[in-house]
């Protein structure tokens, strides 16, 4: 019997599961007649110990999903993908996100909730206690970049998830430009059959 597929999706910095990649994933899924409860989209907490926690619930209530990862939510995907030796779809995922940041102590405010957070220097550490090894596994690892990202530099991921399977497209931008046309390759990715597939109707995310 196969095994139903199962999706995480991981939002980004400051995002939530209001944002449009994660409403088209829903959405999708629906269309698709998909069990409700085997697609998760969590509402993750700003500090990295507490949304790994959260990650790590989910993941191990569904067994063997497949994690799709979004920005900062990429990171943590890679993070989680290594230790429960599941596959990610990382989508202009962020590379050692630790870095990224100048200084801590600065305030923070969530795109779609307005949720105001101070970034401190706990939260940098926790970030960097989740950098792992690049990974060398093109069939659990599929990145998607796009190279006018205009908030991460594609080519730190492009480097990094070299020995996996790396799709770089020209132009784009952070959120993924024509995000919507790759839905169907997303579903497949996760498992989800062609036959299944067949239901899913791109005129209707216009």
């Amino acid at each position: 019997m196969c095994k139903r597929p199962s999706i995480v999706y991981i939002h980004g910095f400051n995002s939530s599961p209001a944002s449009f990649k994660a409403q088209q994933v829903r959405k999708a899924w629906q269309q698709l007649e998909l069990p409700e409860e085997d697609l998760q989209v969590p509402a993750l907490h700003h500090h990295p110990h507490r949304a790994i926690a959260q990650l790590q619930e989910i993941i191990e209530s569904l067994g063997q999903p497949v994690l799709v990862g979004s920005s900062l939510g990429g990171y943590y995907a890679t993070y989680l993908a290594q230790r429960y030796l599941l596959k990610a779809l990382l989508i202009n995922p962020a590379v050692r996100p630790h870095r990224l940041f100048d200084n801590f102590a600065t305030e923070q405010v969530n795109l779609y909730t307005g949720e105001q957070w101070l970034l401190t220097e706990s939260h940098l550490h926790g970030l960097a206690a989740l950098e792992v090894p690049s990974p060398c596994d093109p069939q659990r690892f599929s990145v998607w970049l796009q190279t006018g990202d205009e908030t991460l530099d594609y080519w730190l991921a492009e480097q990094y998830y070299c020995n996996c399977s790396v799709n770089v497209q020209q132009g784009g931008f952070h959120g993924f430009e024509n995000f919507i046309e790759h839905l169907p390759a997303l579903f497949s990715y996760a498992g989800v059959t062609p036959s299944v597939l067949q239901k899913l109707d791109l005129s209707a995310f216009e």
